[in-house]
Protein backbone atom coordinates (compact mmCIF):
# COMPACT_ATOMS: atom_id res chain seq x y z
CA UNK A 1 0.00 0.00 0.00
CA UNK A 2 1.44 3.38 -1.23
CA UNK A 3 2.67 5.32 2.19
CA UNK A 4 -0.20 8.38 1.10
CA UNK A 5 -3.17 5.88 1.15
CA UNK A 6 -2.09 4.52 4.74
CA UNK A 7 -2.09 8.14 6.02
CA UNK A 8 -5.58 8.53 4.71
CA UNK A 9 -6.21 5.42 5.90
CA UNK A 10 -5.01 5.91 9.54
CA UNK A 11 -6.80 9.39 9.61
CA UNK A 12 -10.07 8.08 7.93
CA UNK A 13 -9.91 4.67 10.68
CA UNK A 14 -9.98 7.88 13.39
CA UNK A 15 -12.84 9.73 12.66
CA UNK A 16 -15.02 6.67 11.48
CA UNK A 17 -14.13 5.03 15.00
CA UNK A 18 -14.31 7.89 17.03
CA UNK A 19 -17.65 9.21 15.96
CA UNK A 20 -19.11 5.77 16.32
CA UNK A 21 -17.84 4.90 20.08
CA UNK A 22 -19.25 8.53 20.72
CA UNK A 23 -22.52 6.64 21.55
CA UNK A 24 -20.79 5.11 24.36
CA UNK A 25 -20.61 7.33 27.02
CA UNK A 26 -21.87 8.24 30.50
CA UNK A 27 -25.22 10.81 30.75
CA UNK A 28 -23.33 14.63 30.95
CA UNK A 29 -23.79 16.64 33.89
CA UNK A 30 -22.45 19.54 33.13
CA UNK A 31 -21.09 21.27 30.03
CA UNK A 32 -18.34 23.76 29.69
CA UNK A 33 -19.43 27.02 27.38
CA UNK A 34 -16.97 29.93 26.96
CA UNK A 35 -15.06 31.87 24.42
CA UNK A 36 -11.98 29.40 25.07
CA UNK A 37 -14.39 26.33 23.58
CA UNK A 38 -14.61 27.80 20.16
CA UNK A 39 -10.93 29.05 20.31
CA UNK A 40 -10.06 25.49 20.70
CA UNK A 41 -12.52 24.05 17.76
CA UNK A 42 -12.02 27.29 15.37
CA UNK A 43 -7.82 26.25 15.79
CA UNK A 44 -8.20 22.67 15.23
CA UNK A 45 -10.51 23.16 12.41
CA UNK A 46 -8.07 25.83 10.85
CA UNK A 47 -5.01 23.08 11.75
CA UNK A 48 -7.12 20.41 10.02
CA UNK A 49 -7.76 22.43 6.92
CA UNK A 50 -4.21 23.10 6.56
CA UNK A 51 -2.76 19.58 7.00
CA UNK A 52 -5.44 18.53 4.50
CA UNK A 53 -2.93 17.72 1.30
CA UNK A 54 -5.19 19.64 -1.35
CA UNK A 55 -4.43 22.67 0.78
CA UNK A 56 -0.94 22.62 0.13
CA UNK A 57 -1.42 21.97 -4.07
CA UNK A 58 -4.22 24.65 -3.88
CA UNK A 59 -1.67 27.42 -2.27
CA UNK A 60 1.21 25.73 -4.91
CA UNK A 61 3.32 25.25 -1.70
CA UNK A 62 6.28 23.22 -2.37
CA UNK A 63 7.84 19.98 0.02
CA UNK A 64 10.44 21.37 2.47
CA UNK A 65 12.03 17.86 2.19
CA UNK A 66 11.71 14.13 1.24
CA UNK A 67 11.43 11.61 3.92
CA UNK A 68 11.71 9.12 0.51
CA UNK A 69 9.26 5.76 1.04
CA UNK A 70 10.80 4.55 4.21
CA UNK A 71 10.72 7.62 6.07
CA UNK A 72 6.98 7.56 4.76
CA UNK A 73 6.35 4.02 6.16
CA UNK A 74 8.02 5.22 8.81
CA UNK A 75 5.86 8.18 9.71
CA UNK A 76 2.92 6.06 8.61
CA UNK A 77 3.52 3.85 11.32
CA UNK A 78 4.09 6.73 13.67
CA UNK A 79 0.81 8.45 13.07
CA UNK A 80 -0.64 4.89 13.64
CA UNK A 81 0.85 4.66 16.81
CA UNK A 82 -0.17 7.80 17.89
CA UNK A 83 -4.03 7.13 17.02
CA UNK A 84 -3.89 3.75 19.14
CA UNK A 85 -2.26 5.79 22.01
CA UNK A 86 -5.23 7.98 21.93
CA UNK A 87 -7.46 4.90 21.12
CA UNK A 88 -5.83 3.38 24.48
CA UNK A 89 -6.29 6.41 26.60
CA UNK A 90 -10.43 6.85 25.21
CA UNK A 91 -11.05 2.60 26.35
CA UNK A 92 -9.10 3.09 29.65
CA UNK A 93 -11.30 6.47 30.40
CA UNK A 94 -14.41 4.73 29.63
CA UNK A 95 -17.80 5.93 29.77
CA UNK A 96 -16.26 9.15 31.11
CA UNK A 97 -15.06 10.17 27.96
CA UNK A 98 -16.60 13.22 26.11
CA UNK A 99 -15.85 14.79 22.60
CA UNK A 100 -16.48 18.61 24.85
CA UNK A 101 -15.24 19.66 27.93
CA UNK A 102 -18.25 17.96 30.65
CA UNK A 103 -18.34 16.42 33.41
CA UNK A 104 -20.08 12.71 33.20
CA UNK A 105 -21.80 10.82 35.84
CA UNK A 106 -19.87 8.93 38.04
CA UNK A 107 -16.89 11.34 37.30
CA UNK A 108 -13.55 10.91 38.75
CA UNK A 109 -10.05 11.56 38.33
CA UNK A 110 -8.30 8.69 36.14
CA UNK A 111 -4.96 8.24 37.03
CA UNK A 112 -4.15 4.88 35.48
CA UNK A 113 -2.85 3.50 32.47
CA UNK A 114 -1.69 5.94 29.79
CA UNK A 115 -3.44 8.60 32.46
CA UNK A 116 -0.08 7.87 34.26
CA UNK A 117 2.17 9.15 31.86
CA UNK A 118 -0.11 12.00 30.92
CA UNK A 119 -3.10 13.40 32.34
CA UNK A 120 -4.26 14.29 28.51
CA UNK A 121 -3.19 11.06 26.48
CA UNK A 122 -5.77 11.74 23.75
CA UNK A 123 -4.56 14.82 22.80
CA UNK A 124 -0.88 13.75 23.14
CA UNK A 125 -1.92 10.69 20.52
CA UNK A 126 -3.37 12.89 18.49
CA UNK A 127 -0.82 15.40 18.04
CA UNK A 128 1.99 12.80 18.07
CA UNK A 129 -0.07 11.71 14.88
CA UNK A 130 -0.18 15.00 13.51
CA UNK A 131 3.08 15.62 14.16
CA UNK A 132 4.42 12.50 11.97
CA UNK A 133 1.40 13.09 9.43
CA UNK A 134 2.71 17.13 9.15
CA UNK A 135 6.20 15.57 9.29
CA UNK A 136 5.59 13.25 5.86
CA UNK A 137 3.52 15.95 4.03
CA UNK A 138 6.47 18.36 4.33
CA UNK A 139 4.82 21.30 3.88
CA UNK A 140 4.56 24.89 5.48
CA UNK A 141 0.74 24.58 5.46
CA UNK A 142 0.98 21.15 6.96
CA UNK A 143 3.76 22.54 10.01
CA UNK A 144 1.21 25.37 10.28
CA UNK A 145 -1.80 22.98 10.31
CA UNK A 146 0.40 20.92 12.92
CA UNK A 147 0.54 24.38 14.88
CA UNK A 148 -2.96 25.37 15.09
CA UNK A 149 -4.00 21.77 15.93
CA UNK A 150 -1.83 21.52 18.91
CA UNK A 151 -2.57 24.95 19.71
CA UNK A 152 -6.14 23.89 19.57
CA UNK A 153 -5.66 21.00 21.96
CA UNK A 154 -3.70 22.58 24.10
CA UNK A 155 -6.52 25.03 24.98
CA UNK A 156 -9.05 22.42 25.42
CA UNK A 157 -6.66 20.76 27.85
CA UNK A 158 -6.44 24.24 29.95
CA UNK A 159 -10.01 24.64 30.08
CA UNK A 160 -10.36 20.66 30.87
CA UNK A 161 -7.89 21.71 33.41
CA UNK A 162 -9.98 24.47 35.34
CA UNK A 163 -12.69 22.98 34.99
CA UNK A 164 -11.82 19.21 36.12
CA UNK A 165 -10.31 21.12 39.62
CA UNK A 166 -13.64 22.93 40.02
CA UNK A 167 -15.51 19.97 39.80
CA UNK A 168 -13.65 17.00 41.17
CA UNK A 169 -12.43 18.98 43.82
CA UNK A 170 -9.17 21.08 43.47
CA UNK A 171 -7.13 18.79 46.39
CA UNK A 172 -7.67 15.40 44.07
CA UNK A 173 -7.19 16.96 40.93
CA UNK A 174 -4.12 19.30 42.31
CA UNK A 175 -2.51 16.03 43.50
CA UNK A 176 -3.00 14.54 40.27
CA UNK A 177 -1.41 17.56 38.17
CA UNK A 178 0.99 17.55 40.86
CA UNK A 179 2.20 13.99 39.91
CA UNK A 180 1.95 13.57 35.86
CA UNK A 181 2.55 16.12 33.15
CA UNK A 182 0.06 17.74 30.60
CA UNK A 183 1.11 16.68 27.95
CA UNK A 184 4.52 14.99 27.43
CA UNK A 185 5.36 12.05 29.14
CA UNK A 186 8.59 11.56 31.13
CA UNK A 187 8.96 15.99 31.65
CA UNK A 188 8.14 17.89 34.72
CA UNK A 189 4.54 17.36 36.26
CA UNK A 190 2.16 20.79 37.33
CA UNK A 191 2.04 22.96 34.28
Amino acid sequence: MHPALLFAVAWIFWVVTWAAAAFWSARTEKRVTTWEVWAYRAASLGGIVLLYHRTAQALGSPRLWHVGYTGAYTLAGLTFAGILFAWWARIHLGRLWSGSVTRKEGHRVVDTGPYALVRHPIYTGLIAATLATAAAKATLPALAGLLLITLGLWLKARVEERFLAAELGPDDYAAYRRRVPMLVPFLPAGG
